[in-house]
């Protein structure tokens, strides 16, 4: 057995905890993936193309984990770019990924509390955080995101989303209950009005929305998102390691035993002047 520590490095967040503790996006991230957005590249290109990024706007980005939408942003060369990253080791490999440049910063703070100036963004982007965060601390975060933009400025979020709308609340806390038990994380996704209403509860007006299907780990999407080779390199590393691969084959259970009631969300939100 190969011990998954050594296989993609230890400056990963994470490392210091045994695999059968580890958050479930670090784990998928020490066997190799890259993409660990519920609606894949896919919909992160769709969010990006909608928020309609140029070279006038000042980005933030919380939480921006691997920096693969950093760069993606990056591309569309903005005036400015920062990531605001809670954890320290996780911003040191963001800014690993990313050009060495004055427009560009990686601080390590909090994403409902970023410490920045206010109205001082033309654009806020967050994935795959709010899923994972109180009700209370939601809004919050989404409040800060409202503070930093300009009149005008736009919010895009992308995230994990339960459907239907009219699920019993019995049940939604039962999705809940089984994916925090296999990501070792508080998993409170929200219907898809919950997060129009959590938004305009700050005074967003929600212009864009969009979903897609949550097939994270099934492998067209793995293909999708990794590549032929990133996808072998996932599949060797799991073949190599038992209790990585029994972690990933209990995420894989659950997702597709709630498939019809979860699914991935983007919603492009402005602040009116």
């Amino acid at each position: 057995m190969t011990d998954i520590h050594s296989i993609q490095g230890v400056d990963l967040p994470g490392g210091s905890l045994e695999i059968a503790k580890m958050p479930g996006h670090w784990l998928l991230a020490r066997l190799g993936k890259r993409v660990l957005r519920p609606g894949g590249l896919k919909l992160t290109r769709a969010l990006l193309d909608d928020l309609a990024i140029n070279p006038a706007d000042e980005v933030v980005e919380f939480s921006p984990g691997l920096g693969v939408t950093a760069r993606m942003i990056l591309q569309r060369e903005p005036q400015r770019y920062t990531a605001i990253e809670r954890d320290a080791q996780a911003a040191q490999w963001t800014a690993r990924q990313l050009s060495s440049a004055p427009h560009i910063s990686v601080v390590v703070g909090r994403a409902d509390q970023t410490q920045l100036p206010s109205a001082s963004a033309s654009l806020v982007v967050g994935e795959a955080m709010l899923s994972m965060q109180t009700a209370e601390h939601k809004r919050r975060i989404v409040a800060e995101a409202f503070r930093l933009l300009r009149p005008g400025g736009r919010y895009g979020i992308h995230e994990l989303a339960i459907v239907p709308d009219d699920m019993p609340s019995d049940r939604q806390s039962e999705i809940d209950r089984a994916v925090s038990s296999v990501l070792h994380v508080g998993a409170r996704p929200l219907r898809t009005q919950e997060w129009k209403a959590l938004l305009q509860s700050v005074r967003f007006r929600v212009v864009a929305l969009d979903h897609a299907p949550m097939h994270l780990l099934r492998p067209l999407r793995l293909i999708e998102d990794e590549g032929v080779f990133g996808a072998l390199r996932l599949a060797r590393n799991l073949m190599r390691d038992n209790a990585a691969r029994r972690r990933v084959m209990a995420m894989r259970w659950v997702f597709e035993r709630y498939r019809a009631n979860l699914s991935a969300i983007y919603i492009v939100a402005q602040k009116d002047p």
